[in-house]
Parts: structure tokens; C-alpha cells; sequence
């Protein structure tokens, strides 16, 4: 196993990504501890992506659990582990969290289809939602319906995760979306492998767009006033992965001819923009042009 240091990830070196733009404005003490869990997330997510055989990554899955473990009372040999385990006590965050996030990347190692959805939602809590739950110990909250908003929203970020990377997935033989889907459309495994856009596909991704739509919407339903403030970041992130869906659709759900993503400066606008609709709020939608969820 690498040299957990190695992996960590300095928010200001990573501008490219969507946290750095949404956890901007936390307070230094929330942030650090929030680049901490990131760090965390993104060296486990390492140990099933880099090369290797299932077998090895399996068996340092199982090491950095005994090691997680292990931090919980300083003893572990990783420094990211015990500065996590500090994170994990000062802010309260259950370990069972951590547990179910490493349990979703042994998912990525057994599983390269998902025959329905109940399946991959479950793997988009583990995957995801684990993610929001830690986050949401961490912003705060005081009403316990929020932790269904990061449930939800968790949910929501995967899916649009999932169809944006298609093209990605199905390159190394992967594929996400449930198999029944594939089968309500008439659109083989054969067909997704080989990138074949016909209008079969376009009927399967206005289906999942849909269902990713609807996550949002629950997450939106969730969020209480009085916790909305503490879960700016989360509310960023989230306006964030929607315009990217909406990017999806209006590409008419071509995710083979190009990644869709969007530009830097677009995501600085939409990390100011709860800011932006606080003070101008008339004047707000004509620069992003839609309605964001958060």
C-alpha cells in the first residue's frame, strides 16, 4: 500500500474538482476537516482503481479497515487515520459511516453489473450518501430530517456521476445502469459497450435522468430552513451536479461523443451563487439560466 501523505489532496491544488468550489466558504476548522474526510475518501477510492489484482485490493481494503480501526485509538500506522480518528471524535461522526463507504468500493471490486436498481442504490448510498452523512456531522445540524436531505442528495450526485461516465465505465467493461433498465429499452450490454447512440438510448437516459431528477427533488423536500445555512457547501455541491444533468439532457443524453462537464469559471458562479441569490435575487436566474435545487 502507498504512503497514505502521498495521496492526500490540497483543495487549492485541485481546482478542477467540484469540492474545491463548494466547501470554499466553510470556516478553516469545518474545511480542514472536510479535506481530512476527502482525503480519506479519495486513498480508499485509490486502493480498487489503481492496478493490481481483486485479490490484493481486497486484502488492502481489509488492512486499511484494521487500520481505521486502529485509529479510532491512535495507534494506527497512517497519519491520515489518526488525524481522521481526531476529525471522527471532536465532530461525533459514527464509524459505521466509514465502514459502509469502504463496503461500497468492495462493491467496485465484485460487482460490474447491477441487475436492478435496489442494487445500485444501495450501492449509491454506500458510494455516496455515506459521504453526506459524514459531511452533514461535520456542517452541523438541528433538525434530524437533514440527514435525509444528505441521504438524498447523496443518492442524486451518484446517478449524475454514473451517466456522466458511461463512456468512461464502458471502456473498461463496466457497466452501472441496472440491467432491467437496459432490458424495459431494448438496449443490449452489447450496444452500451460498443457506444451505440440510437434513439433506444436516448429513452434509457431520459429514464435515468429522470430518476436522478427525482433524487434532488427528495433532497430539496428534506432540507429544513433552519439548516440551510449550515449546509451551504452541501447546497453548492448539489447545484453543481444538476447543471451538470441539465448539460446531459440539453447534449441530447450524448455522453459518447464527449465528457460533459462544466467550465471552472461557470462552477465559481454557482459556488457564489446562494450569495448571489441572497442579495440579487431578480436579477440571480438570468446568469445561470435555470433553477438550481438548492
Amino acid at each position: 500500500m502507498q504512503t497514505a501523505a502521498s495521496v492526500i489532496p490540497n483543495f487549492s491544488q485541485n481546482r478542477k474538482s467540484s469540492f474545491y468550489y463548494s466547501f470554499l466558504i466553510l470556516p478553516r476548522p469545518k474545511r480542514d476537516a472536510i479535506e481530512t474526510i476527502y482525503a480519506f475518501c479519495r486513498f480508499t477510492d485509490d486502493i480498487v482503481d489503481e492496478a493490481g489484482d481483486e485479490k490484493e485490493k481486497h486484502a488492502l481494503l481489509l488492512q486499511w479497515t484494521e487500520e481505521l480501526k486502529r485509529s479510532l485509538y491512535g495507534v494506527s500506522r497512517y497519519s491520515l487515520l489518526n488525524r481522521l480518528a481526531a476529525i471522527i471524535h471532536r465532530f461525533h461522526i459514527p464509524i459505521e459511516h466509514f465502514y459502509e463507504l469502504i463496503k461500497g468500493m468492495e462493491m467496485d471490486l465484485r460487482n460490474t453489473r447491477y441487475g436492478t436498481f435496489i442494487e445500485l442504490e444501495q450501492y449509491c448510498y454506500r458510494a455516496a450518501s455515506t459521504v453526506g452523512l459524514i459531511c452533514a456531522e461535520v456542517f452541523g445540524y438541528t433538525n434530524e430530517k437533514t440527514k435525509q436531505y444528505a441521504i438524498n442528495l447523496g443518492k442524486a450526485l451518484q446517478l449524475t456521476n454514473i451517466l456522466r461516465d458511461i463512456k468512461a465505465d464502458a471502456k473498461n467493461g463496466r457497466i452501472y445502469l441496472p440491467l432491467e433498465d437496459l432490458r424495459k429499452f431494448s438496449y443490449s450490454e452489447e450496444e452500451l459497450l460498443n457506444l451505440t447512440y440510437n434513439n433506444r438510448f436516448v429513452e434509457l437516459m431520459k429514464f435515468e435522468c429522470e430518476r436522478a431528477h427525482e433524487y434532488f427533488r427528495r433532497a430539496k423536500a428534506c432540507l429544513s430552513e433552519e439548516d440551510k445555512t449550515l449546509f451551504t457547501a452541501a447546497r453548492t455541491m448539489g447545484n453543481i451536479y444538476y447543471l451538470l444533468l441539465l448539460r446531459i439532457e440539453r447534449a441530447q443524453y450524448d455522453v459518447f461523443a464527449k465528457r460533459i462537464r462544466l467550465s471552472s469559471p461557470l462552477k465559481i458562479l454557482v459556488a457564489m451563487a446562494l450569495q448571489l441569490r441572497k442579495n440579487f435575487p431578480k436579477n440571480f436566474h438570468r446568469y445561470i439560466h435555470t433553477e438550481l435545487p438548492a
